[in-house]
């Protein structure tokens, strides 16, 4: 078998991984319609909530649908391969410094330059949006915080931002996100090291429940937005260690119970559509909220996609380049460049929900994230699979 033979035969066999773009893009119009014909439905669904001192905190059918999106992923993480990741310590390395002490600034600043400077007379200089007060927050009407001004919102006070800095926020929230889902799929179809892939998978899972609120928090804050610091961290509580701590022990029991063979070849399957399944639901109640925005100024989604774009191609180059620098085999160079490149939406979109709300710019943003993730990730697989030549094989 030759070399190019070898590249080109894995796929995605699953309907909802091939096609989800196409699912992604008839999510965004049918939650368009929603809110255009029915917004009251997504809005009484929203007010399912947990509520702390009267500010709602935690929605509930956002909550169940994002706990579906991150078990089957975590379940999947096998952590005692953690231990064994001193014996692959530059491509380890190489993905926490791309991942933590490059990206997150990376995204700041490009989505700082397009948001903030070159798109914002096209987002609207004096566009506003409402998102939440940060919990635990109680400030008198007409207050600032940040660069936000305290309002009364159907007798809930929320905080008024200029609309181009909650879209800043969404993207803020999706540079501190590495990937730990589709990145196994993307490592898969460009040949990449499988072992490791998961390895570097499951010690970014355990770095976010640390790193995700000390740079979110210090990101939006340098935004001069909104520092909710007790939801950053309730969120990476509900949606990083829950499901983790979940798929950790359900893992354990159900080997244990079943067996190996069982839980890979039979359990996993089932959980592939429910993780995209309760996404698409999701994006629905998301895009449900957003309707008047998109139809009044379809235009947003390219603004926002721009920056996104630039940073994943940016940083899939950066991390690409220190791979071959390094002398890293093809196998393990892959994956490391992907990783960086990906961005675990499941969890800015969690988070910018819970921190910001349901219909904030800021929600709207990490959905794009999921719009492009897709198409760029598919073609940056196929620059890997042209340029595999560049590097020593295993």
């Amino acid at each position: 078998m030759s070399p190019n033979e070898t590249f080109n035969e894995r796929k995605m066999t699953s309907i909802f991984e091939r096609y989800l773009t196409v699912w992604v893009g008839l999510c965004i119009i049918g939650g368009i319609f929603l809110g255009k014909f029915a917004p009251g439905f997504s809005k009484a669904l929203d007010r399912m909530s947990l509520n702390i001192n009267g500010a709602p905190v935690v929605s509930i059918p956002i909550a169940v649908c994002l706990f579906f999106m991150m078990y089957p992923i975590m379940v999947k993480i096998d952590f005692g391969s953690v231990i064994k990741a001193g014996k692959s310590g530059k491509p380890v390395f190489l993905t926490l410094f791309i991942n933590w002490c490059i990206k997150p600034f990376t995204m700041y600043a490009i989505s700082l330059f397009f948001l903030g400077v070159l798109f914002k007379g096209f987002i609207g200089t004096e566009a506003v949006d409402l998102v939440k007060m940060p919990f635990g927050l109680d400030l008198d009407i007409g207050a600032t915080h940040g660069a936000g001004v305290v309002v009364i919102q159907d007798g809930i006070k929320m905080l008024q931002v200029p609309l181009w800095r909650s879209y800043l926020a969404g993207c803020i929230l999706l540079g501190i996100a590495p990937c730990t889902a589709m990145v196994l799929v993307w490592g898969y179809l460009a040949r990449g090291n499988d072992g490791l892939t998961l390895v570097m998978v499951a010690i970014n899972s355990l770095a976010m429940l640390i790193l995700y609120g000390i740079l979110g928090g210090f990101l939006l804050g340098v935004g001069r937005l909104p520092v909710p610091w007790q939801a950053l961290l309730l969120s990476i509580a509900v949606y990083v260690a829950l499901p983790l701590v979940a798929g950790y022990l359900s893992r354990k029991w159900l080997i244990h119970i079943k067996g190996e063979d069982w839980f890979k070849h039979k359990f996993l399957h089932i959980l592939t559509p429910i993780t995209i399944i309760a996404l698409l639901i999701t994006l629905v109640l998301l895009f449900s909220f957003k309707g008047e925005v998109i139809l009044a100024n379809p235009l947003t989604i390219f603004w926002i996609a721009i920056p996104l774009f630039i940073q994943t191609f940016l940083i899939f180059t950066l991390g690409y380049c220190l791979a071959k620098a390094l002398k890293l085999s093809y196998e393990d160079a892959a994956p490391c460049a992907m990783i960086g490149a990906s961005n675990h939406f499941e969890v800015a979109i969690a988070t910018s929900v819970m921190l910001f709300g349901l219909s904030s710019g800021a929600a709207l943003a990490t959905v794009v994230g999921v719009l492009i993730e897709v198409p760029v990730m598919l073609m940056l697989v196929g620059i890997c699979k042209k340029t595999h030549s560049w590097f020593d094989h295993r």
